[in-house]
């Protein structure tokens, strides 16, 4: 029995160390440079090139604890936590890889002895039960033969539709590329739980549980289907650790292992409820999503309206929504980033430097939630209000879902208790109709074509004006042009003159109000549609109506700050077409008041030498507090002048040229600072590649870098605290720190040696004569070969008189031996260690070499180990 989650993974790669595994560390959750990949689901993800044949293996074996998202895409659990015992947003995954070097026989043989090795996990054997593809012939006479495994507790595994790749045995990285049949071990937890064996129509019980997969990649499947046989045949195995520790703990369920069990009692203290887990799987959910939400954030995912950031988001409401289960009405869900670090001391490292950002953006995430939240319950409460029958449109249930995040549970709860049900048909329609989850903003954006149709036009002037007298010349509610927006409706606002910019160009849209003398609307967003610029939000109060006259104001504030990063955009595609070269273009742009991103061409990461020059070049230009000056000009002169413009773009008769001094001359639509200076300072904070040859630069202005630099300012005050030194010798302090520790290892190194040898002088005991002579051979592991030397001359200094033989078995199997003969055998010319050492060489092959009292010998790896004690033990009979 394992005391805690650490012990379980921590044996786990200590076993396929000593099985001559390079412990490689995981890598993050956002795969690297994989596009087809949302989050890293699997402990081969970062491998993928090396199972591809487009990296070569810095290693023939490897082992990974990696740690995995599965909430979206492809392997998406996120709805199953909660209900079920095992499934997890975020977990870690136990992997042993082969490139090239063992295949079936041994993946299988390492996989029977970890898990069932009294010295090793100690599984009954009576119930493992394994699944192999029905066509796999070879497996299945490894598990049967060689593992001598019952034939009962084998399933063959095949298809319907007799396709060898259709099968749930048979795994694919995808429609192209390497694949083969796997073999899963599933542990049998008793006739307690319901379910059959794996394979069978009960197999989705709980008794029967899948813990290890066994993948043997042998194909390369083909676009027409067809399978080539790979010319390097790997093995990909993966082990969820939480899985299998709870087997290992004694329990059934992922959420009663230690840690879940800390977890979800910390959990429960600060929230104030009962921790009955067998009674809340409320709790289930909030433990599962704390751990996700944390290192999905520490890995630099930031909840946003699509893609990661969208899953983020999704994985934070769903906690708070369950803390709302329990009653819970406060913020709440930053508070327990503490004790998850606490309790998973094993991997929390990680999460250490970046504790107060993450409770920061949790905080943040959760306050915009309850404002959203509010809305949705009172517009379903608006909903029931007016109902007529007793069935509410599953479309109205949708919309809640997919504007304001109530899910389809609590909208059914809130009916259910008023004697009301939800149209189940017409949500899922809905939901296959829009199958991604987007704001009401890009709802209507993807449904107002109409819009673009119309015959009216605008005028944009917030160049120069944040406010502005106006008139409503139409408004739009779900593609339909309607007269009058009402309270608490969401909608389209189109002004024949707007202050407000239509998000384009990288540069998002304009937030703000739109007064009228009956109402308030609320814009949360501004778009183009055409030539058209529509305000998207909603009425906060009274009504909008089509042909009054408005006052729209933009919100200042975040205008000024959208327009400080998009200067400071033009200014770092100018220092990076200085420093990197002319081959730098842009390839994209998003521009918002809390940060800028720019994708450029570049064939490699940026040096840090050229980050600092590209700031420092920036903020050169920025206090230099050049003029920004605006022109407009025919398109041919600014292209024959040299402005900088953009690739393949249709550009209109007269365009806009943006200069700051002689350093930065583009066409820009956007809006933007009038002197440099405004921008106040700038810095980097990423700089990553997104696609072959494309790379991107993250960077923030104004109070944001200010905000930062006073972070890494704490920083540094912290490590000079700690080294109790300053900035004039902290270097030195670090480099006298790392003096000592390699002094301190190389201390520990010879005690550990000393230990070692100490030990070894008990092997006495296992002194036994051939003829006359004392005789001593014993097996070590892993033992350094000068400490094997040394443990040889203080054994035969103890023996007075006699012949020592040492087999170091190492961690890759490798064996070499050394022999030992006292001074009395040499000087009778009775034996000699050269010649013994010679003598087993011949017999077992190798190569050897030494003197008359102490020889050495590599062995044969072809010759077994538990028969290399045996033939020398027969050698010394027939020599002595």
């Amino acid at each position: 029995m394992y005391k805690n989650i650490g012990d379980v993974r921590q044996e786990f790669l200590n076993f396929f160390k000593r099985k001559g595994h390079e412990i490689v560390l995981g890598s993050t959750l956002i795969p690297n440079n994989d596009q087809t990949l949302l989050f890293t689901n699997s402990g081969m993800n970062q491998f993928k090139n090396v199972f591809l044949g487009i990296d070569k293996p810095l290693f023939r074996r490897v082992a990974t604890a990696q740690r995995c998202v599965r909430a979206g895409g492809k392997h998406n659990d996120l709805d199953n936590v909660g209900y079920t015992e095992r499934h997890l947003t975020f977990f870690e995954m136990l992997g042993n890889f082969s490139f090239g070097d063992y295949f079936k026989d041994e993946a299988i043989q390492f996989a029977w002895e970890l898990l069932t090795d009294p010295h090793w996990f100690n599984l009954p054997k009576n119930k493992l039960w394994v699944t192999v593809h029905s066509r796999d012939c070879e497996s299945y006479d490894i598990w049967v033969k060689k593992i001598d495994i019952p034939n009962e507790h084998v399933v063959k595994i095949g298809s319907n539709i007799n396709d060898f790749c259709d099968s749930d045995n048979f795994w694919q990285m995808g429609n192209v590329g390497p694949c083969g049949p796997c073999s899963e071990i599933f542990y049998d937890h008793g006739d307690r739980f319901y379910g059959g064996p794996p394979g069978s129509l009960e197999g989705f019980g709980e008794r029967y549980v899948e813990i290890w997969n066994l993948v043997f990649m042998e194909f390369y499947r083909q676009e027409n289907g067809l399978l080539l046989s790979l010319p390097m045949f790997s093995v990909d195995t993966g082990m969820g650790l939480e899985r299998i520790t709870s087997i290992l703990q004694g329990v059934h369920s992922s959420y009663s292992i230690d840690i879940f069990k800390k977890l979800i009692s910390s959990i429960s203290e600060i929230v104030q409820v009962n921790d009955d887990i067998y009674m809340n799987r409320s709790l289930y959910v909030i433990a599962d999503h704390i751990r996700a939400c944390s290192f999905l954030i520490q890995d630099g995912v930031i909840p946003s309206n699509e893609g990661r950031g969208y899953v983020l988001r999704r994985i934070i409401r769903r906690a708070i929504l369950h803390g709302k289960r329990l009653g819970i009405n406060d913020i709440f869900f930053y508070k327990l980033v503490t004790p998850l670090i606490e309790h998973m001391n094993h991997i929390a490292e990680l999460l250490y430097a970046s504790k107060n950002f993450i409770e920061k953006i949790l905080i943040t995430e959760e306050k915009l939630f309850e404002d959203t939240l509010k809305r949705g319950l009172e517009l379903l409460e608006k909903q029931l209000v007016q109902l007529t029958g007793n069935i509410l449109k599953g479309e109205i249930a949708f919309y809640l879902y997919d504007t304001y995040g109530l899910p389809l549970e609590l909208t059914k709860d809130i009916c259910l208790k008023r004697g009301i049900h939800v149209d189940q048909v017409g949500f899922d329609r809905s939901m296959i109709i829009q199958k991604k989850c987007t704001k009401a903003s890009n709802k209507f954006d993807a449904t107002c074509e109409n819009i673009s149709r119309c015959d009216i036009s605008n005028i944009f002037i917030g160049y120069n004006e944040l406010i502005c007298k106006s008139r409503v010349i139409a408004l739009f509610q779900e593609n339909k042009l309607v007269n009058k927006i009402s309270s608490e409706e969401e909608g389209i606002v189109i002004l024949n003159s707007t202050p407000f910019y239509g998000e384009s160009g990288g540069q998002i849209g304009d937030c703000g109000q739109l007064k009228t003398t009956s109402g308030v609307f609320q814009v949360t967003n501004t778009k183009k549609y055409g030539q058209i610029i529509g305000h998207l939000g909603i009425v906060k109060s009274g009504a909008i109506n089509f042909g009054e006259e408005i006052v729209a104001q933009v919100d200042q504030y975040k205008r000024k700050n959208i327009s400080l990063n998009h200067s400071a955009t033009h200014l770092l595609r100018a220092a990076l077409f200085h420093i990197l070269g002319p081959h730098v273009i842009q390839k994209g742009s998003l521009v918002n008041d809390r940060y800028l991103r720019f994708d450029f061409y570049h064939h490699e990461a940026m040096q840090n030498k050229q980050i600092n020059k590209v700031e420092n070049i920036v903020n050169e230009k920025i206090w230099e507090n050049f003029p920004i000056a605006v022109d407009e000009m025919p398109i041919e002169v600014a292209r024959n002048s040299g402005v900088v413009m953009l690739r393949n773009k249709q550009y209109d008769k007269i365009v806009r040229v943006l200069s700051m001094g002689n350093f930065s001359t583009e066409l820009c639509g956007g809006t933007h600072a009038t002197r440099t200076g405004e921008i106040g300072v700038f810095v980097i904070t990423k700089e990553y590649g997104i696609a072959s040859g494309i790379r991107r630069i993250e960077a923030v202005t104004s109070d944001v870098a200010l905000s930062i630099i006073h972070h890494y300012k704490m920083l540094l005050q912290n490590i000079f605290q700690s080294l109790q030194s300053d900035d004039k010798n902290v270097l030195t302090k670090i480099s006298e720190c790392k003096s000592r520790c390699r002094k301190l290892e190389k201390e520990i190194e010879y005690l550990r040696d000393k230990q070692t040898i100490q030990h070894s002088l008990s092997f006495i005991r296992d002194i036994y004569y051939v003829k006359d002579i004392r005789v001593l051979i014993k097996q070590v592991t892993n033992m350094a070969p000068k400490t094997l030397i040394s443990t040889a001359d203080c054994l035969k200094c103890k023996l007075k008189s006699g012949v020592i033989v040492l087999i170091n078995i190492h961690k890759n199997n490798k064996i070499n031996l050394v022999v030992a003969v006292t001074k009395d055998l040499i000087e009778r010319n009775r034996i000699n260690a050269l010649d013994l050492v010679h003598c087993i060489i011949n017999t077992l092959g190798g190569k050897g070499g030494g003197k008359p009292d102490l020889a050495q010998a590599g062995i044969n790896n072809m010759v077994p180990i538990s028969k290399v004690s045996i033939e020398v033990d027969s050698l010394l009979h027939d020599i002595l």
